[in-house]
């Protein structure tokens, strides 16, 4: 494993009774991030109890205020991206070069050049591990650090109210209600699926219910004057009316709740009350106003839906909404799932729009000062192959691969673990979804021993892999 890391300021201690601070050991700004992170509105008793774990005394746990959550729909090749194989066997390393990155001694694929700017900035883990070649089953545990049952088959079928909720659900679920009209789990980008139409699974609030669902806006955003679709109130339903059309649903559910109780009519419930809470909030209509970013920031993104919705996912992060997805595509047409024309895609396509994205949305971050709170992560389900087939493609590969984070929390400049010389199994330090999952709820403030309750109130624990402590800040 390699560590390197900038020098870093420690978070200056807050003034007050030296003696209070020695008793409590939390100071002002950790206590006010513990007790703010995610909303999740901690109790003196409990921030204690994560002092007693190690959890609240400062650090990485907690750091990040917000997720941005880029999914490369079909799986990068780890090849192409964060873990060239250049002088790897030639039937394995393909077309490309490695370059020299801002990290000595670390390259990029020639592909990445923007990234390899910033890649004393980035964490890269090179050992994700795990093995289950699917799309549709592998979304799962990439969505939610949970598998499916053992005996589960790994082929396609459409999710499950009972499946294990998805990152963003988890944290609507666990922030409690706020004033603010803003979503607290938005998707960009279409609901990700196979071209046999199954939903992706850990996209969904599973058994935490329909309630805790994201809110989505999937449209194009190429145009210089775009108005975002799915807080535009209808024709008939304007904003002065509103109000009135509240009141009468309100009459309707009123004797629709003396008939049915049931849990899904309580989500319908909050379904209305967030509709329009957005439709009357300007707050809300500041916030996914992408027509408001000037040209030139929006270029830097790249002119690509990606890089649009990069964007927009910045401008709803920096108005405060906490989790963030960012779906790459639609179905397999123009996604990651490289079987053939690999390098052809790869040149063309897939690689600079992952270049300019991941490199605009970083500098914009850091620009804004948001890169201490705001966690960038670029996950997908698995990479692909070492070998190349015969249509020039890379096929599944779930036993090695590469995903990349910045900013809150995370270590700079590291590049934990590593593959053979052929990028086909970890070399050393190989961690699963499970770990990934574990570590993105440490730096959310989430407890490691958290318990979510499903509907019928059965308790199932939220995080069963052990976090990457060497990448953590």
């Amino acid at each position: 494993m390699t560590v390197r890391k900038k020098s870093m300021m420690d978070d200056a201690q807050a003034s007050g009774c030296a003696g209070f601070q020695n008793v409590s050991a939390v100071t002002r700004r950790s206590a006010l991030r513990a007790g703010s992170a995610f909303g999740l509105g901690l109790t003196l008793p409990e921030l204690l109890r994560r002092q007693a774990n190690g959890e609240a005394s400062g650090g990485s746990f907690g750091k990040a205020r917000g997720v941005i959550m880029l999914y490369l729909h079909g799986g990068h090749p780890q090849q192409e991206t964060f873990d060239p194989k250049p002088d790897g066997p030639s039937a394995v390393k393909g077309e490309f070069g490695a370059i020299s990155t801002s990290l000595p001694g670390v390259r990029f694929s020639e592909l990445l050049p923007r990234s390899a700017t910033i890649a004393d900035q980035l964490v890269i883990i090179r050992s994700m591990s795990h093995d289950n070649p699917n799309h549709v089953t592998a979304s799962l545990p990439a969505g939610t650090g949970h598998r499916h049952p053992p005996g589960t088959p790994q082929t396609d079928f459409p999710p499950a109210a009972t499946d294990f909720p998805a990152f963003g659900a988890v944290v609507d679920h666990l922030r409690p209600h706020q004033a603010s009209s803003l979503p607290s789990w938005v998707r960009l980008g279409p609901l990700m699926r196979r071209s046999n139409g199954t939903t992706l699974h850990g996209q969904l609030p599973g058994f935490l219910g329909g309630k805790h669902g994201h809110f989505a806006v999937d449209q194009k955003l190429l145009k210089d004057d775009v108005r975002i679709e799915a807080i535009e109130p209808s024709t008939e339903l304007t904003a002065s009316r509103v109000g009135s059309r509240q009141s009468l649903l309100r009459e309707i559910d009123d004797q629709r709740r003396a008939i049915d109780r049931s849990a899904s009519a309580a989500n319908l419930d909050e379904f209305y009350q967030q509709a329009f809470s957005l439709l009357s909030s300007s707050a809300t209509r500041q916030a996914f106003d992408l027509a408001a970013e000037p040209r030139a920031l929006r270029d830097t993104y790249g002119w690509t839906e990606f890089g649009q919705r990069c964007v927009l996912a910045r401008r709803l992060i920096e108005a405060g909404v906490p989790m963030v997805n960012v779906s790459y595509c639609h179905t397999p047409s123009g996604s990651w799932d490289t079987h053939s024309g690999n390098f052809k895609k790869m040149k063309e396509s897939l690689a600079p729009t992952l270049d300019a994205a991941l490199h605009g949305l970083f500098t914009d971050l850091k620009e804004r000062g948001l890169l201490d709170e705001v966690l960038v992560v670029v996950n997908a389900e698995f990479g692909r192959t070492p070998t190349i087939n015969k249509n020039a493609g890379r096929d599944h590969w779930p036993w090695v691969y590469s995903l990349a984070l910045a900013g809150a929390g995370v270590r700079p400049g590291t590049i934990f673990g590593a593959s053979d010389n052929s990028a086909a199994y970890p070399a050393e330090s190989p961690r699963n979804q499970a770990d990934f999952a574990a570590t993105l709820y440490h730096l959310l403030g989430i407890p490691a021993d958290t318990v979510l309750h499903d509907q019928t109130d059965r308790p199932h624990r939220l995080i069963i892999g052990q976090p990457v402590r060497a990448i953590l800040a």
